[in-house]
């Protein structure tokens, strides 16, 4: 699933791409991706402008000229590229976008498992998911305080903890895996038993790596690609993930790999110890 510094780079992308864009017309080929009827959107859509695109963790905002936005989950497979007008479309193409000037913006997901919402601006809030997301992963939002306030008050696990949407926006697998491998913090570490040096460790890893992942244009594990058709670039500069049975960076030991919250999880067993809990 592309996580947040793959969206992001996506958004930019697709901000070059579309944005000042007209929609001349749209084809919904798979309906059941869309929260309401097929018609509704091709009406709301054609003859609209797209304005600007935005992202809230992980998902992408086209901004429309009419006073509707189009939010955009890719979930698993989901991609988005722009093609010439005409040109025949791949068999996992759900959406096209017509644009006034012989291009279409398309919507792929072998998957299907990717969903569009046409909200009116600002309704935001009201979608499940987005409307009750955790703040960016950045020195302004995700703060300090923040990050004590809420882990202090968890008995789980960490890495379902960072999974968890509704706590810091954009975390998915790749990234969790590499910040507690990064922070010394094992993954089935009690979060509330993370003292405050650690917590500011990890705060700045996360910040960091999502930071450097966005530079790097984002990861390419098995098919993400930007909305120019690129792999990401960042997958070389991972440290854990994907890793399992190569020596530690750090202190050579075998990287293994775990069932945490039926997420396959890389860590190091030497280095990232679960601290606190009597045996």
């Amino acid at each position: 699933m592309p996580e947040l510094p793959e969206v992001e780079t996506v958004r930019r992308g697709l901000t070059q791409l579309v944005k000042g864009a007209q929609i001349k017309s749209v084809d919904v080929i798979y309906p059941k991706m869309l929260n309401v009827d097929a018609q509704t959107f091709i009406d709301c859509l054609s003859g609209s402008t797209i304005n600007q695109i935005d992202r809230r963790g992980k998902y992408l905002l086209f901004r429309l000229n009419n006073g509707h936005t189009v939010v955009s989950h890719l979930r698993m497979e989901g991609k988005y590229d722009v093609e010439t007008d005409g040109e025949k479309p791949d068999k996992h193409t759900h959406i096209i976008m017509h644009l006034t000037d012989g291009r279409e913006l398309r919507y792929n997901d072998s998957r299907k498992f990717g969903r569009m919402y046409l909200i009116k601006n600002g309704d935001e809030h009201t979608l499940s998911g987005i409307g009750t997301i955790g703040p960016e992963p950045t020195e302004t939002d995700l703060t300090f305080d923040y990050m004590k306030s809420i882990m202090n008050k968890s008995r789980g696990k960490i890495k379902p903890f960072l999974l968890n949407q509704d706590h810091i926006a954009g975390l998915g697998n790749i990234y969790t895996d590499e910040v507690l491998w990064m922070s010394k913090i094992h993954p089935e570490q009690p979060t509330n038993l993370i003292s405050d040096d650690q917590i500011k460790v990890l705060r700045r890893n996360i910040i960091d790596e999502i930071a450097l992942a966005i530079k790097g244009h984002g990861t390419t594990v098995h098919s993400y690609s930007n909305a120019f058709g690129e792999a990401g670039e960042f997958q070389s500069q991972l440290h854990v993930y994907g890793k399992k049975g190569q020596p530690c960076e750090r202190c050579g030991t075998p990287i293994e790999k775990i069932k945490v919250a039926q997420r396959g999880t890389s860590f190091c067993p030497n280095c990232q110890r679960v601290v606190g809990v009597d045996d």
